[in-house]
């Protein structure tokens, strides 16, 4: 893989708080997002729920490439993602904790060599790595013409 590649999606209106998810990948069907009541319908998963998966499934799949490349036969992994919502000092609605719960199922006699991937895994997840570490974002906000309305490149800038 190369030291610095990219990805991309667009998100299109569907109506209400409905957005479809379109991802570079063209095979792969748009997925449906929603908020939560008062403002959605739920219809799809929240920003929120969406984050906590990338989390456990990056953790999950880390965990699981480890133990492969270590000659352990997996039967199973299930993974349980809770987050936590509190309220910063402004009184806005922020993620403050997601707790990862994964349970694997090797075959008998294998748990005494899972030790070295309990080490490593972690520090191979990129979503969490990056979440852990924040991860600067730029927004840019134009008119349907390609206009500049607005601009942030990391602290708050209007144009």
């Amino acid at each position: 893989m190369p030291e610095h590649s990219t990805f991309s999606l667009r998100l299109e209106r569907v109506q209400n708080y409905e957005f479809n998810a379109h991802f570079d990948w063209d095979h792969l069907p748009p997925i449906l997002l929603d908020e939560g009541e008062p403002l959605g319908q739920r219809k799809g998963p929240n920003p929120a729920r969406l984050l906590a998966a990338a989390v456990g499934d990056c953790l999950s799949a880390s965990l699981l490439f480890c133990l492969q490349k270590a000659k352990m036969e997996v039967k199973d992994i299930k993974t349980h993602v809770t987050g936590s919502q509190v309220r910063n000092e402004k009184g806005r609605l922020r993620i403050g904790q997601l707790d990862v719960e994964i349970k694997v199922d090797l075959h008998d006699g294998q748990y005494d060599r899972i030790n070295r991937c309990l080490g490593l895994f972690e520090d191979y997840c990129v979503v969490t790595a990056s979440v852990r570490k924040g991860i600067p974002v730029n927004v840019v906000v134009t008119d349907p013409g390609g206009n500049e309305l607005y601009r942030d490149a990391g602290g708050a800038q209007q144009v």
